[in-house]
C-alpha cells in the first residue's frame, strides 16, 4: 500500500509543480476605467521577436501641425519611400479615422480630447507588433500628444511637427476649411478661434520653406524623417 501511494505521488508531482507554478502568476480580475473583472493576457509572441522578423522596430511617426500644414502629404509620401524599402506600414490619418472608429466624436475639447486617446491606443497596439506607424492628425493640445506619448517607451513615440505658418496653411486650405471659418460657418476651427498649442520638444520639426526662401516639397520632408529612422536604427 505504502509503495502504491509513493507511486502515486511521483505520478501526480508534475502536475502539482505546474499547479504551483500557475498560482504564482495568477493575477486577479481587476478593473479599468468602466471595464470590469477584466485581466491582461499576454501573448505567445514577444514584441522583439516580431520586429526581428520583419528586421525593423515597432514606433509610432506623430504628424501634427495645423490644418493644410501638410501631415498627411508628408505622411503618404513617407509609406511610398518605406514601402519601396521592404518596410511594414500603417498610416492612419485624421479625417480617415473619422470615417469609422471615431465618427461618433465631433470637435469639442472633450471629443477631441477622446479622438486623440483612442487613436494613441490604435498606434500603440500597432507599435506593438512591429509596424512602423503613422499617424497624422492636427492634435492641437499638447496634453493630449503627451499622453499618447506616455503610452510607449522611449525612443518609440516620434513626434514629427510640421511647422508651418496659418498664413501659408490659409492660403492653401485644401479643404475651403478656412474659408468657413473666417465666414463664421464654422466654429471652434484650429487656428482660427480655437488654440493650436506647438510642441516644445518635437523629435523632427518640418518647416513649409527652407532657408533660400523655396517652399520644402514633401520627397525632401520625407527624406528627413528616413534618415532620422535609419539614424534611430528603426529601419
Amino acid at each position: 500500500m505504502l509503495a502504491q501511494s509513493s507511486s502515486l505521488l511521483k505520478q501526480a508531482m508534475p502536475m502539482l509543480a505546474q499547479m504551483a507554478t500557475a498560482a504564482r502568476h495568477y493575477q486577479p480580475h481587476y478593473d479599468v476605467g468602466n471595464s470590469t473583472n477584466i485581466k491582461w493576457h499576454e501573448g505567445g509572441v514577444s514584441t522583439q521577436q516580431k520586429e526581428d522578423m520583419l528586421e525593423q522596430k515597432g514606433c509610432v511617426l506623430w504628424f501634427t501641425g495645423l490644418s493644410g500644414s501638410g501631415k498627411s502629404t508628408v505622411a503618404c509620401t513617407l509609406e511610398h519611400a518605406l514601402l519601396e524599402r521592404g518596410r511594414l506600414t500603417a498610416l492612419l490619418d485624421g479625417d480617415n479615422v473619422r470615417h469609422g472608429l471615431n465618427k461618433n466624436l465631433g470637435f469639442s475639447a472633450g471629443d477631441r480630447e477622446e479622438n486623440i486617446r483612442r487613436i494613441g491606443e490604435v498606434g500603440k497596439l500597432f507599435s506593438d507588433n512591429g509596424v512602423i506607424t503613422l499617424i497624422a492628425f492636427i492634435s492641437p493640445y499638447k496634453k493630449d500628444r503627451d499622453a499618447a506619448r506616455a503610452l510607449l517607451p522611449p525612443g518609440k513615440f516620434i513626434e514629427v511637427f510640421m511647422k508651418v505658418p496659418i498664413s501659408i496653411c490659409e492660403q492653401r486650405d485644401p479643404k475651403g476649411l478656412y474659408k468657413k471659418a473666417r465666414e463664421g460657418k464654422i466654429k471652434g476651427f484650429t487656428g482660427i478661434d480655437d488654440p493650436y498649442e506647438e510642441p516644445e520638444n518635437a523629435e523632427l520639426v518640418l518647416e513649409a520653406v527652407d532657408k533660400s526662401g523655396q517652399m520644402v516639397a514633401p520627397q525632401v520632408s520625407a527624406a528627413k524623417i528616413l534618415e532620422y529612422l535609419r539614424a534611430q536604427r528603426i529601419i
